[in-house]
C-alpha cells in the first residue's frame, strides 16, 4: 500500500497532522468571507480543508490525499508534488493556511528539492543546501497569493534561530505588511520533540517595517492572533542577534545588557582568539576504537593506539588528565583509537586486525572506502580544550592536559591567542556565558542544547569590568528561561 511505504512515512515526509482546535483558529483568521479562495501546500488528511469549503489542497500522500477529499467533499483536492503543480498553476488566492512538511535537508532532496529551490530562487530568495522542506513550502505558497493575501501557518520553532530561517523572514517581511510570529512554549505535537510556532502574514505585496512577536506558554483557541508582546526592530534584529529571533523570549532588561556588552571594546567572541572544529570522522566507531583488552587481545603495539574522547559522556568537569584516562582504560572502555597513516610499515597484528571480518565489513562504509588508504582517519588532532556538542544543563569546555583526541562528537578547540584564553576561559561557568551558548546555540529535541561550530565561536565574553556580579541573579533567571523553552527545565 503506497501509504505505508517509505516514501510516505510520517517521518520521512514531514506528515504529522495538526490538531483540530489549531487549524480551526488559523483558518477563521486567514479567511475573511466565504469567497475566499484558500490553499494549502500539503493538505494532508483535510484538517484545514474542512474549515472553509473553497479551498484548494496539494498532497503527495495518495492515501492522505484520499482522506482529505472525504474529509472536506467541497474543497478541491490535487495529488502529487506542490512545486511542481505550483510552478504549472495560473490561479491566485485570498488567502492561505496550513502545516508545511517538516524534511530536514538530508531528506529534502532529489528533483523535489531542485523545483522547489528554483522556484524560491524565481521569487527572490536563495536558500542553502541545508534547507528544511518547509521554508520553502511557505515561500512558494506566497508566491501564490493575490495582493493583500495573508497567510496562517504552523511553523517549525526552528524559524527562531535557524540560519535558513533568515532568507525566509527576510523575503516575509519584504512581501506582507505585516508579519506576526507566535512563540508558543507548550508543544502544540506533545508526541514530537519538535516544538512549533505560529506564524501570521498579511498584506501581501507590502512591505513590514517590524516583525510582532508574541511569547505564549500554551496555545488557546482565538479567532485573531494573541497581540504582539513586541514590535522587533528590523535594524537590532540583523546586527544584533544575527537574525535569530530566540533572543526575544528573554526580557528587555537582559537583551539590553547583552547589546551593550557586544559594543564594549574589550568583549570577546570564542572564535576571536580560538578555532572551533569537529574532531575527526572514523567512519566505522566499533572498529577504530578499542578497548584496551581488545588491545591486548589483538597484540596491538600501544604506539599505533591514540586515547580519544568518544562523546560529551566521556567529558569530566574541568580537564582531562593523565589520571581521566587511565579511569577509562581501567574501565574497560573503547577510547584507543587505531591510529595509522599512509605509507605507515605496519605490524602483522594489525594487518590481520584489517583483514579480518570486521575490518571487511568496515572498509565498506562511505567514509572509508572514499579515502586511500581505508583505514587512515584523517584529520585526527590534538585539541587545547574540548568543547561538548550537545549538552544538558550547560555546555562543558573542558582542557585537554593529557593531549588526548576526540570524534566528531564533541568540538575541537584550538588556541590562537594564549593571552586572551587566559584573560576570558576563565568564565565559562559564568551567568553571562552561559547564557551566551543558550542564545548563540539552539535547541535540540529532548531538551538538549546543540552548539554547531558556527555557533560556538560566537560565544560571547565580557569584559571583566564591564558590569558587577549584581546582575548575576538576573542572567540565571534569563538562562533558566531559556531551558524551559528547550524543555530542559519541564
Amino acid at each position: 500500500m503506497l501509504g505505508t511505504s517509505p516514501e510516505f512515512s510520517k517521518k520521512r515526509s514531514g506528515a504529522y497532522f495538526t490538531p483540530g482546535s489549531v487549524s480551526e483558529s488559523l483558518v477563521c483568521w486567514a479567511c475573511q468571507k466565504p469567497s475566499d479562495r484558500m490553499i494549502d501546500p500539503s493538505c494532508g488528511d483535510g484538517a484545514f480543508l474542512a474549515n472553509h469549503r473553497n479551498s484548494v489542497g496539494i498532497e503527495q500522500n495518495p492515501v492522505s490525499a484520499h482522506l482529505a477529499i472525504e474529509r472536506a467533499p467541497g474543497a478541491l483536492v490535487h495529488e502529487g508534488d506542490f512545486f511542481t503543480w505550483a510552478i504549472e498553476t495560473h490561479e491566485r488566492f485570498e488567502c492561505a493556511a496550513g502545516n508545511p512538511p517538516f524534511i530536514r535537508y538530508q531528506t529534502f532532496k532529489g528533483e523535489m528539492r531542485r523545483r522547489a529551490l528554483d522556484l524560491c530562487l524565481d521569487l527572490g530568495v536563495r536558500f542553502s543546501g541545508l534547507t528544511s522542506s518547509w521554508a520553502p513550502f511557505l515561500v512558494a505558497t506566497a508566491g501564490l497569493l493575490k495582493r493583500g493575501g495573508r497567510m496562517a501557518f504552523v511553523v517549525p520553532a526552528e524559524i527562531g534561530h535557524a540560519p535558513y530561517a533568515a532568507p525566509l523572514l527576510e523575503y516575509l517581511v519584504a512581501s506582507f505588511a505585516r508579519v506576526q510570529i507566535v512563540a508558543v512554549r507548550k508543544k502544540l505535537f506533545p508526541t514530537l520533540s519538535e516544538d512549533c510556532w505560529l506564524l501570521y502574514t498579511e498584506g501581501f505585496g507590502g512591505k513590514s517595517e517590524a516583525i510582532e512577536f508574541t511569547i505564549v506558554d500554551e496555545f488557546k483557541s482565538t479567532k485573531s492572533p494573541p497581540k504582539p508582546t513586541i514590535r522587533v526592530n528590523l535594524d537590532e534584529w540583523r546586527a544584533i542577534w544575527n537574525r535569530r529571533l530566540r533572543p526575544y523570549l528573554l526580557p528587555v532588561s537582559v537583551r539590553n545588557l547583552y547589546a551593550d556588552t557586544l559594543d564594549d571594546q574589550q568583549t570577546r567572541r570564542l572564535a576571536d582568539f580560538a578555532n572551533v572544529g569537529i574532531g575527526y570522522i572514523s567512519g566505522d566507531n566499533n572498529f577504530f576504537h578499542l578497548r584496551p583488552s581488545d588491545a591486548e587481545r589483538l597484540s596491538i603495539p600501544e604506539r599505533f593506539l591514540q586515547p580519544a574522547v568518544r562523546n560529551g559522556r566521556a567529558m569530566p568537569e574541568r580537564q582531562i588528565t593523565k589520571a581521566t584516562v587511565e579511569s577509562w582504560k581501567r574501565n574497560d572502555d573503547p577510547v584507543l583509537l587505531l591510529r595509522l597513516t599512509r605509507d605507515q610499515e605496519l605490524p602483522i597484528s594489525i594487518r590481520d586486525y584489517l583483514n579480518s571480518s570486521a575490518g571487511r565489513a568496515a572498509r565498506q562504509g562511505y567514509k572509508c572506502r572514499n579515502r586511500a588508504p581505508w583505514y587512515a582517519v584523517p584529520d585526527v588532532q590534538i585539541p587545547d580544550y574540548v568543547l561538548s556538542y550537545m549538552s544538558g544543563r550547560r555546555a562543558k569546555l573542558v582542557r585537554n592536559a593529557a593531549g588526548v583526541s576526540c570524534t566528531n562528537s564533541v568540538h575541537s578547540i584550538r588556541i590562537r591567542d594564549n593571552e586572551a584564553a587566559a584573560k576570558y576561559l576563565g568564565q565559562w561557568s559564568s551567568p553571562f556565558v552561559r547564557l551566551s551558548c543558550e542564545l548563540e546555540g539552539h535547541a535540540l529535541g529532548g531538551g538538549m542544547l546543540k552548539l554547531e561550530p558556527r555557533e560556538a565561536g560566537r560565544i560571547v565574553f565580557p569584559s571583566i569590568s564591564t558590569f558587577g556580579r549584581e546582575r548575576d541573579e538576573e542572567l540565571e533567571d534569563a538562562v533558566k528561561t531559556m531551558q524551559r523553552w528547550r524543555h530542559y527545565a519541564d
